[in-house]
């Protein structure tokens, strides 16, 4: 799916826009306990209450692509005999109205959720009469091309809240605040089928988890009997170590600059052209990035190698996971960020047999929030 198939879907989620017509849920405490199920009409709620249910369901499809929403494969396959997928589609099909189906899945979700708390699992039928778009690309309200049927999940940590002090200005009074369960945004969650080409394509799924550095691999075996991308924090881990492993010796602050700007200018030119699907990098085209930065043959032959047992030769990198927000040089003692625009600014040098990080100071320096001058 693409970030404007997710937004288009994220807009759903208001009281005037869905076709939401009930709540399934299930309440499971951190032993993996079922303390109560729920079949609720929105209807029901009041206009607050549905603001914020609504809110929570479209927590499931927040984030960045590649990083907290993943794409989920099914293959032919599983599709035709695979009982992960002939569930969700008895989900969807029942409009969640089946319970034996519901219980089904709920215990599935029970088996591969990781959470050490309680938690609520929330799910959502939904129909979307999916409006034309004109010849200048607006939509067209009354022009329908299709209706797209799906599911939405969301598996909600439920947190205790801390006591403390509320202000009551009817009394003038102060009172301890009451100790209470509180929903919290979802933590992980799904949409299926995919939202593809404004169409649904039940061969895909959307995941989402709320950390890039656990997607709770156990929840997609159970749910999609598939394997996950690698979460967004280990594939940066990982090509940091890539970049050491193929330039060896040759792996200076120079070149690892080097290679940061050009995923850089790449991320930049994706989004300047408003290309709709997300960027991603194959083997080759990290090798290819590589050998523009430097890297010879011999280490070529070891980038390959390096790259297939950290990745997997098939898999597919996102630029936008491997890059930091700032430049970070760090020694065990020193750490100094950079602004990746003012990159020239640093550089490292031996002088007299000793090794120095320099960066240029033109403008203005404080230290301890105190305005200092160089002489």
């Amino acid at each position: 799916m693409t970030e404007k198939e997710v937004a288009e879907l994220r807009r759903r989620f208001r009281q005037d826009k869905n076709s939401i017509t009930h709540i399934r849920g299930c309440y499971v405490n951190d032993r993996g306990e079922i303390l109560t199920q729920f079949d609720q009409p929105l209807s029901t709620l009041g206009q607050e209450e549905e603001e914020k249910m609504l809110a929570l369901l479209k927590g499931a499809l927040s984030g960045s692509q590649g990083k907290n929403l993943l794409d989920v494969a099914f293959s032919n396959e599983q599709v035709m005999e695979g009982e992960e997928h002939k569930l969700l589609m008895e989900l969807r099909e029942s409009q969640l109205r089946d319970e034996n189906v519901a219980e089904r899945f709920f215990q599935k979700v029970i088996e591969g959720v990781t959470l050490e708390e309680n938690y609520l699992i929330l799910l959502a039928y939904d129909t979307y009469d999916v409006p034309g778009h004109g010849k200048d690309g607006e939509e067209m309200e009354d022009s329908s091309t299709d209706v797209y049927r799906y599911i939405l999940c969301a598996i909600c940590p439920v947190k205790l809240t801390k006591p403390g002090l509320s202000y009551s200005p009817h009394e003038n009074l102060f009172h301890n605040c009451k100790l209470d369960w509180v929903i919290a945004r979802p933590a992980l969650g799904f949409l299926f089928p995919a939202f593809d080409e404004r169409t649904a394509n039940i061969y895909n799924a959307l995941y989402y988890t709320k950390s890039p550095e656990d997607n709770c691999q156990s929840l997609a075996d159970v749910l999609f009997a598939t394997e996950l991308p690698m979460p967004a924090v280990q594939q940066k881990e990982t090509f940091q170590g890539l970049l050491e492993e193929s330039f060896q010796q040759q792996c200076s602050m120079e070149r690892v600059l080097e290679v940061d700007q050009k995923l850089r200018e790449t991320i930049a030119q994706h989004k300047e052209e408003k290309q709709e699907e997300p960027l991603t990098f194959s083997q080759k085209e990290v090798g290819m990035l590589l050998r523009g930065c430097g890297l010879e043959e011999e280490e070529d032959n070891h980038f390959e190698e390096s790259y297939t047992q950290s990745f997997g030769q098939e898999t597919l990198l996102s630029p936008k996971n491997v890059v930091e927000n700032k430049i970070q040089v760090k020694t065990p003692a020193v750490t100094v960020q950079v602004d990746p625009q003012r990159a020239e600014l640093i550089q490292t040098r031996v002088i007299d047999g000793v090794k120095y990080i320099l960066i240029r100071a033109d403008e203005e320096v404080t230290v301890n929030g105190v305005h200092i001058h160089i002489s």
